[in-house]
């Protein structure tokens, strides 16, 4: 770490920056209120509320957003005259998965091997803690320079869009001219990457009905039509034989100019299983981060275990579709239906119900902010050049605030690095790169507000 005295402070805020990210870690924030009790979101907005107080924030709100979730917003005034920048992260997280996978308990930060562990212990509460250290290396240091805004949001996990519109409907509020993003993540631990694509989202819900109720599968098999089989028969054919998605009229040909990605570090980057091929066709950066790339979230059927001799009646999906950049999500939102409905066979009946969708999207990086967070960066990573790298996940929230404030620049960093097993069991996240990327910010809003 560099002996500037930005970083001398971050690092003596680094026990307090612990114990903080443990109490937020602790408030079970999945968004997903037929899952956990929306009490457990409401606690951790109002303690974001609370910290943003205590560091000298005015016109904190719990904004009531259209999806039923509460974003955290504040305003913290500058110097007169002086540059706004809006910091972004979001406190919900995805359910932990299979508890019993985890090593420690995912709602209980705790440290292993040099690495904090929990469930949005990088994805992204500790954005939000991250943000925190910046700004507070910065009044230690005499003073922040700019006007800075916090969004803090209670939904991104779901893609429900509930901030998304609540800032069209308010576009005064999230107003900057530099955004940044605490929602990505470094190409690899120690390597400082600025994320410059995003691909969008969209997420149909598909459901195959054939008959008005189970039947027994030794009476009835081989002539009524089985739901269940029709749906495996249409979800395969939403991928060509080396597994490159096939949605009818999408085209998945794009290449990404710019950062490679090694074939064999992506391998053991994924814990893909000895003799297990990668799919799709093209490099890994074209895959991961320019072409369209669809994922069977779950499906409703009978489980292994109690099953009986039954032709199913009723069968369902989720489908997840990630759109590249330059891609219409709602264009594909259509393809992706129309592909279902012409794809299942047997004359059977099918409903398909977009439940979220987010746009794809493309920063500008020859703007001055992008120097900035560079310069920033040489600093905290001293020897390292800062990167430029696609990536495949979504963050609807991009699109809709380059939109509504097309002169803003928009830089996405964060604690997302490959370690970090965002979204999986055992997600944690590098106490070092907390560290560095709360410098590299808190330098860069001196550098933007100098420039």
């Amino acid at each position: 770490m560099s002996s500037h005295p930005v970083a001398e402070t971050v690092a003596s805020l680094m026990p307090r920056a612990r114990a903080e990210l443990a109490e937020l870690v602790a408030f079970k924030s999945v968004a997903d209120f037929g899952q956990y009790p929306k009490s457990e979101s409401e606690g951790a907005a109002h303690w974001i509320a609370r910290a943003l107080r205590a560091e000298g924030f005015t016109d904190v709100a719990l904004l009531d957003t259209p999806d039923g979730t509460q974003s955290v917003y504040g305003h913290l005034p500058g110097p007169e005259g002086a540059k706004t920048v809006l910091l972004y992260a979001h406190y919900d997280v995805q359910p932990p998965l299979d508890e019993a996978g985890w090593a420690t308990p995912p709602f209980e930060l705790t440290e292993r091997g040099g690495r904090w562990y929990g469930r949005g212990a990088a994805d992204c509460k500790g954005g939000v803690i991250m943000h925190l250290l910046a700004l507070r290396a910065l009044k230690a240091a005499g003073g922040i320079p700019v006007h800075v805004k916090v969004i803090v949001e209670g939904s991104e996990e779901q893609g429900t869009g509930g901030l998304e519109r609540y800032a069209e409907e308010h576009p005064e509020l999230l107003e900057a001219d530099a955004i940044v993003i605490g929602d990505a993540g470094n190409f690899r631990a120690g390597l400082p990457t600025v994320t410059t694509t995003l691909r969008g989202m969209t997420m149909v819900r598909v459901q195959i009905d054939t008959l008005e109720g189970n039947l027994h599968s030794g009476q009835f098999g081989g002539a009524a039509p089985d739901a269940l089989a029709a749906l495996i028969r249409v979800l395969d054919s939403l991928r060509a034989e080396d597994g490159s998605t096939t949605v009818d009229g999408l085209a998945g040909d794009s290449a990404w100019e710019g950062l490679r990605y090694d074939e064999e570090q992506f391998r053991r980057d994924a814990k893909v299983l000895d003799g297990v091929e990668l799919i799709g066709s093209g490099t890994v950066a074209d895959r991961i981060w320019a072409r369209p790339a669809v994922t069977v979230l779950g499906i409703d059927c009978p489980p292994v275990v109690g099953a009986t001799p039954s032709v199913q009646a009723s069968a369902r999906a989720l489908v997840s579709l990630r759109v590249p950049p330059g891609v219409d999500a709602a264009g594909a939102t259509k393809l992706l239906q129309a592909h279902l409905q012409a794809r299942t066979p047997w004359g059977a009946r099918v409903r398909t119900e977009q439940i979220g969708q987010g746009q794809p999207f493309r920063a500008d990086p020859t703007s001055p902010a992008y120097q900035a967070m560079a310069d920033a960066m040489a600093v905290a990573y001293p020897g390292q050049e800062m990167s430029r790298a696609g990536q495949g996940g979504s963050i609807p929230l991009c699109s809709t605030l380059a939109a509504l404030y097309p002169h803003a620049e928009i830089l996405l960093i964060g604690l997302s690095e490959p370690e970090a097993q965002i979204h999986a069991v055992n997600e944690s996240v590098s106490p070092e790169e907390l560290e560095r990327l709360s410098v590299a910010e808190a330098l860069f809003l001196r550098n933007y507000a100098a420039g």
